[in-house]
């Protein structure tokens, strides 16, 4: 992986942080590519609740294009992943928050996945940096305050063939299928493959795209989900005219938002779906 793949959504490169050092001293990296690397940071802040510590990372976290898969500031926890790219594999960063004495500690764990590479000491700049800005006492609850409800951005669609996403879908419902609604929540993906079919949903117009069940695979690459997942794009408005000289078998890119998902007839859903001319 190259030096991007950890610092592709920008460095926090905070001044005010209480403990100067804290965090590149205690840095820990462990695991291996083969099993998956990890790479642990840890800060100790006076007069930082967990509540605080989490409502301040959010903003932080949302303001640089982190995908924020859950929240819980009153027990001092969160879940957030590095975005996928469509080359780039998502994977997930682990927040905890406690309180000892008086002096609040944070601990950021990433867990790469298999094969993921990053030299440590990108991964440590970037994790530090993460944690570089937090603050105790009022200062740090104004800052919660202004980041509990911050929400990530919209990022550019991702740009994916139907096989491809139908490959990581089938893998992430593998993984941990409940994580999959707050993953891809409000995310906008480009798709091309080739129509499978065409019926009336409702006011819509329903196209579904071509995969090939596992065994109609020429090639299966090794770790491969051993089911597919469909792929269903709701068609938005004015599009009826594009939507209705679509046949089966002929080849299609769409633009649509993630809108559903059910992970036990494997299929998503995707709504307000376009044309890329």
């Amino acid at each position: 992986m190259k030096k991007s793949v950890l610092v592709m959504i920008g460095l926090i490169l905070g001044t005010g942080t209480a403990h100067a050092g804290v965090c590149e001293d205690t840095f820990i990296k462990k695991g291996s590519p083969i099993s998956g690397l990890r790479f642990i940071a840890t800060t100790s802040v006076a007069n930082l609740s967990p509540e605080s510590a989490i409502g301040q990372l959010r903003g932080i976290v949302a303001g640089k294009g982190y995908d924020i898969l859950a929240d819980e500031a009153a027990d001092g926890s969160m879940l957030i992943e590095q975005p996928m790219t469509g080359k780039v594999r998502a994977f997930p960063i682990e927040i905890t928050a406690i309180d000892e004495n008086g002096v609040g500690t944070v601990r950021l764990e990433a867990k790469l996945r298999a094969a993921m590479l990053v030299k440590e000491a990108d991964a440590k700049t970037e994790l530090c940096g993460i944690l570089a800005p937090l603050k105790g006492g009022k200062a740090g609850l104004a800052l919660a305050a202004a980041g509990k409800s911050a929400q990530t951005a919209a990022a550019a669609p991702v740009r994916m063939s139907a096989l491809a996403f139908s490959h990581q879908l089938s893998k992430d419902t593998e993984r941990n299928s409940a994580a999959i609604p707050m993953r891809y929540k409000g995310k906008k993906f480009t798709i091309d493959g080739t129509v499978d079919y065409i019926i009336k949903d409702g006011a819509f117009y329903r196209v579904a795209y071509k995969v090939p069940e596992p065994w109609e695979e020429a090639i299966r690459l090794p770790n491969t989900a051993p089911f597919k997942t469909n792929i269903s794009c709701l068609m938005g408005k004015g599009t009826a005219a594009y939507t209705l000289q679509l046949k089966p078998g002929k080849s299609l890119k769409l633009t649509g938002t993630f809108h559903e998902f059910d992970e036990f007839r494997h299929t998503v859903w995707l709504n307000d779906c376009r044309p890329e001319r």
